[in-house]
C-alpha cells in the first residue's frame, strides 16, 4: 500500500489536478465537443500520462469511429503462467457532467483544489481516476511479483450522456476484448470510506422533457385566470399520474418490480452499518426529514424503487422579471429512476402514454423521451470473488467488504451483462457520503482512492488463482 500510496502522490495527483481543469462536458452537455476539443484533450493527458507509466508489453491505442467520442483501449498481456486465466475488463469514463451552480467560495468545476485530504473539481470521482487506478494497480502487481490475467481497460467518453456511442465501439472491439472472466466498474459508490464496498446493482434511467402549451403567447393573468387554465397546473396534473405528490410512491405497476429476498437481506446488513449516515449524508435544510423512518426503507428506495424528479424547467422567468402574466407553456425536464430489473424503453413508452393521453382542458401535451437505460442486476457472486474482496477490505481498511445497490446508472454494466452473461462483476467506486458527483463541491477522497487501488490489485491476483486450479 506504501508504494501504491506514493506512486498516487507523486504521479497520479498532479495528473488528476490538470484533469479537472478541462471542462470535457459529456457530447449530451457540449454538442460541439469535436469542434470544442476538450474531450480529446483529457484523452491526449490520459494516454500520454498511460504511456510514461505503461507496465511491460501494454499495447494503448485511441479508437475514433466516425461521428462518436473516442474510446481509450489497453491491453496488458497475462504474467507468466497466468494464459490461462482468461480477460479482467477494467472500465471508465473520461467525460463529465456540466458545472452546476451553488460551489462554495475559493472552489468550482474547473478550479482543482487539494483540501484535507480531498481533491475538489469535476469528474475526478466521477469518474476520471479510473484509468489512473487501473494502470497503478497493475504496476502495483508487477513491481510485487504477482500474477495477473490478461487485462483490458475501457476509458468510455459518453457515459454521461447514457454511453450511445459505447455499443459500436463493444462491436467494434468485440474481437479484442474477447469474453471476460470478470469486470471491473470504477464508477461506482461507497457507502462509508472504512471499507471497500461492491454494488449489487444499479437502477436505470429515464429521462425526457414535458411540455404543456396552453396559449400561443402569454396574457395578462387577470384577464385570462379562471377562462385559461395555467400550463403549470396541467403539469402538475400531469406528473400526479406518475408519482404521488404527498409520499413521492410512483404509481404505474410497468415501473415497479418485486425485490430480489436477498438485496432485501443486504439491505438490512447496510442499514445496521451505515446507520444515520444514510440519510444523514445529504445537505438537508433545517427541518427537512428524510422520505421514510426506517433506515432499511431509505436503502432500498434508491436501490430498487422508482423515484421521479423534476430537474430543469423552461417557460418560467425568474421572480424578479415575472410579471403578472399567464404563461403560454411550460417545460419540465423529467428524470424517471426504475428499478435495476424494469426494461428501459418499455418504461419509456408507458411514461409517454401517461404522459401525453387525455390532456387536461385540451392542452397541447408532448413527452419527448430522452435517454432509456436498463439497469443491472448483478449475477451471483463466486465463493472466491467474495473471499477476494473480504480479504481486501480487511487488509487495507481492517473491516470487511459491504455490498450494496446504487442509485444511479452505468448503461455499461446493462450492456456488459447482457453480452457477457458469465462474467462475475467487482462493481465499486469513490463515491462516498459528501462527495457529491453531478453537484457543486464534487470531490475525489485520496485516501479512500489509494486503498480502493491496492484493494483492486488485491482482487486480480486473487482471480488468477481459480482459473488455474
Amino acid at each position: 500500500m506504501t508504494s501504491t500510496s506514493q506512486f498516487w502522490d507523486a504521479s497520479i495527483v498532479p495528473t488528476l489536478i490538470d484533469y479537472v481543469r478541462v471542462p470535457a462536458k459529456s457530447p449530451h452537455f457540449d454538442p460541439a465537443w469535436a469542434a470544442n476539443g476538450h474531450i480529446d484533450a483529457v484523452v491526449a493527458l490520459a494516454a500520454d500520462w498511460c504511456r510514461r507509466h505503461a507496465i511491460p508489453g501494454m499495447q494503448l491505442e485511441v479508437v475514433r469511429l466516425q461521428g462518436r467520442t473516442p474510446v481509450l483501449f489497453i491491453e496488458v498481456p497475462a504474467s507468466q503462467g497466468a494464459e490461462s486465466s482468461g480477460t479482467v475488463l477494467l472500465y471508465g469514463h473520461l467525460d463529465k457532467q456540466p458545472e452546476m451552480t451553488g460551489w462554495a467560495e475559493g472552489l468550482g468545476p474547473w478550479t482543482p483544489v487539494v483540501r484535507d485530504g480531498k481533491l475538489y473539481g469535476r469528474g475526478g470521482a466521477d469518474d476520471g481516476y479510473a484509468v489512473f487506478a487501473s494502470i497503478a494497480a497493475l504496476r502495483a502487481l508487477h513491481e510485487e511479483h504477482r500474477a495477473h490475467a490478461r487485462c483490458v481497460i475501457l476509458i468510455e467518453c459518453c457515459e454521461e450522456s447514457g454511453s450511445y456511442d459505447l455499443p459500436a465501439y463493444l462491436e467494434a472491439l468485440a474481437p479484442r476484448i474477447g469474453e471476460p472472466a470478470l469486470v471491473v466498474g470504477l464508477d461506482s459508490g461507497c457507502g462509508n470510506y472504512e471499507q471497500l464496498w461492491g454494488t449489487t446493482s444499479l437502477r436505470g434511467l429515464v429521462n425526457g422533457v414535458l411540455t404543456v402549451e396552453v396559449l400561443t403567447e402569454g396574457v395578462h393573468s387577470g384577464d385570462a385566470s379562471g377562462v385559461v387554465a395555467s400550463s403549470f397546473r396541467i403539469a402538475r396534473a400531469l406528473l400526479e399520474r406518475i408519482d404521488d405528490a404527498a409520499t413521492g410512491a410512483v404509481r404505474d405497476a410497468a415501473f415497479q418490480t418485486t425485490i430480489p429476498p436477498e438485496r432485501v437481506a443486504q439491505a438490512r446488513s447496510v442499514a445496521g452499518v451505515l446507520g444515520a449516515e444514510i440519510h444523514a449524508r445529504f445537505p438537508f435544510v433545517p427541518g427537512m426529514k428524510p422520505m421514510a423512518e426506517k433506515l432499511e426503507a431509505l436503502v432500498l428506495n434508491r436501490t430498487w424503487r422508482p423515484a421521479l424528479s423534476v430537474t430543469g424547467a423552461d417557460g418560467l422567468p425568474l421572480p424578479a422579471n415575472a410579471g403578472n402574466v399567464l404563461r403560454p407553456k411550460t417545460a419540465l425536464a423529467l428524470s424517471l429512476r426504475i428499478p435495476p430489473t424494469v426494461d428501459g424503453d418499455r418504461a419509456a413508452a408507458r411514461l409517454k402514454s401517461l404522459l401525453e393521453s387525455d390532456p387536461p382542458c385540451g392542452a397541447r401535451v408532448r413527452f419527448e423521451a430522452g435517454h432509456a437505460a436498463t439497469g443491472w442486476h448483478a449475477p451471483q457472486t463466486q465463493p472466491w470473488l467474495d473471499q477476494a474482496l473480504d480479504a481486501a477490505s480487511l487488509k487495507h481498511w481492517g473491516k470487511p467488504a459491504m455490498w450494496m445497490g446504487e442509485g444511479g446508472t452505468i448503461p455499461f454494466m446493462a450492456m456488459l451483462g447482457a453480452k457477457f452473461p458469465r462474467a462475475q462483476f467487482l462493481i465499486t467506486g469513490v463515491l462516498g457520503p459528501h462527495a457529491n458527483a453531478h453537484g457543486p463541491n464534487e470531490f475525489l477522497h485520496l485516501d479512500y482512492a489509494k486503498k480502493l487501488t491496492a484493494a483492486v490489485a488485491d482482487v486480480l491476483a486473487a482471480q488468477v488463482r481459480p482459473a488455474n486450479a
